[in-house]
């Protein structure tokens, strides 16, 4: 995830300053960084906040750095009613709810660039793409052998690598019982899945590797 940089004071709403239409300000940590790094949330019809990723959703958009310990912090401080200016009810799980979400679109997005045929699995079809130059994304299953991955990762130094998901759950958004290599071509749907990867990493609190950030 890309360092923040800092802008004076947090507004009431989460929004930066007037002009920058682009970035917004987390309601926690203060700092300012382009929508396409956060995590945008709304008050709901029920007064729960709601996780809105398409940033499409009525209301005072309330802005989120994706970081299990900022999530955390605003949870347990009542930063979303602060940020909303009225009461807002959060799940004790919130953090959890959110990783959930992100992992199924995550996997959902999958599964489209299979169907899409844009998107190869096994080791050496996985090898032989990555030699191409066409590639956007390399995924390895957490749980796949790590000689393996690293040998592919060798292949492509330059391609991001996701190591979020495990073989079972590569294997079901792949049509198969386990998928441990996979890679998507660079493109709309790469960027689109990097950009919940990411932000999944943020909240489940790791890197993109999977380890502990």
């Amino acid at each position: 995830m890309s360092k923040p940089k800092r802008k004076n004071s947090p507004s009431r709403n989460g929004r930066a300053e007037k002009g920058a239409a682009g970035e917004r300000r987390c309601i926690v940590s203060g700092v300012v960084l382009p929508k396409g790094e956060m995590l945008r949330f709304v008050a709901g019809p029920d007064g729960g906040v709601v996780l809105d990723l398409g940033e499409r959703l009525p209301g005072r958009g309330m802005w989120l750095r994706p970081d299990r310990s900022l999530i955390e912090t605003a949870c347990a401080k009542g930063l979303f009613s602060r940020a909303a200016g009225t009461h807002i009810s959060v799940a004790s799980d919130l953090p959890d709810q959110l990783a959930d979400r992100l992992r199924h679109r995550c996997l959902d997005a999958i599964g489209l660039a299979r169907r899409a045929g844009q998107m190869v699995s096994g080791y050496e079809k996985v090898r032989s793409a990555l030699k191409t130059g066409k590639m956007g994304v390399l995924l390895g299953a957490s749980d796949g052998a790590p000689a393996d991955k690293q040998d592919l990762q060798r292949s492509a130094a330059t391609v991001p690598v996701v190591e979020l998901f495990t073989a079972a759950e590569l294997g079901a958004a792949t049509g198969r019982d386990r998928t441990v290599h996979g890679a998507i071509e660079a493109g709309k749907l790469s960027v689109s899945f990097l950009r919940d990867a990411d932000r999944l990493a943020g909240v489940m609190g790791k890197n993109l590797f999977g380890q502990a950030a």
